[in-house]
């Protein structure tokens, strides 16, 4: 005989208190916005995974877990849905608050680059902002790096603007480390401009002195039929 069940198992208990992944709970407060930016990401590949996890037993959150009078379906591990439910109603309230900080972090990002903008145009020196010609501003109001080029191919369109091995990217066109989207929105780019110039804002190390940090502006036109293989020819990975 099956075991009645209460109407409650359809909304799964969350417990107070932060959530962890088995270590502890990170302080979000002392996160650069790098780090905040792998937190967000690491959220949504969570949620990615918990979500296929109900799509394997066919239910959503919201999907009833008892049959018509009241039992526990038969078809599906009730416990790991539940379970899993639980996560994601964490993981969802993690993403809030690391978006919040995020959102915090922006505005001082770019209320820093306002005061650094007004500093210098107070003391004589062209702002950093767009000109009516529509170019780039300078590569240290990109933000921070997102990537970093893994290889480059010899004679490949990468090489020929100039692009090395362990150079940072801190913008590609109109992409940055805000969206990027784990480097989608680079290849998207790549693929709606070959054969136009594009922007790429990178910082490179000295090789005589690797506290030395330069940052450099390249022109990159991606193309085919330069002997290789795509339009780059060159490996980013993210950061």
């Amino acid at each position: 005989m099956g075991i009645l069940m209460d109407d409650n198992i359809h909304a799964p208990t969350v417990t107070s208190g932060p959530s962890t992944d088995g270590g502890p709970p990170r302080d979000l407060a002392k996160l650069t916005i790098v780090e905040l930016m792998q937190e967000k990401q690491r959220i949504e590949d969570e949620l990615s995974a918990l979500s296929s996890v109900l799509s394997s037993h066919g239910v959503n959150m919201n999907s009833t877990l008892t049959t018509f009078d009241g039992f526990p379906r038969d078809d599906i591990d009730v416990a790991q849905v539940r379970s899993t439910r639980v996560q994601i109603i964490r993981l969802r309230n993690d993403h809030k608050d690391v978006m919040r900080f995020i959102d915090s972090a922006i505005q001082d990002h770019f209320a820093n680059t306002r005061r650094a903008q007004d500093t210098s145009t107070a003391n004589g020196i062209p702002g950093s902002g767009s000109d009516l010609g529509g170019n780039p501003p300078p590569a240290g109001s990109a933000g921070p790096p997102f990537a970093r080029v893994n290889s480059v191919v010899s004679a490949s369109p990468a090489d020929q603007a100039g692009l090395k091995a362990g150079d940072t990217i801190r913008s590609f066109g109109s992409v940055n480390w805000l969206n990027h989207e784990r480097l989608t929105k680079v290849a998207q780019t790549v693929q709606q401009n070959e054969g136009r110039p594009l922007i790429v804002s990178v910082s490179r190390k000295s090789d005589s002195d690797p506290s030395r940090i330069s940052e450099l502006q390249l022109e990159l036109v991606p193309r085919q039929n330069w002997g290789g293989r795509g339009l780059l020819g060159c490996h980013l990975v993210p950061l």
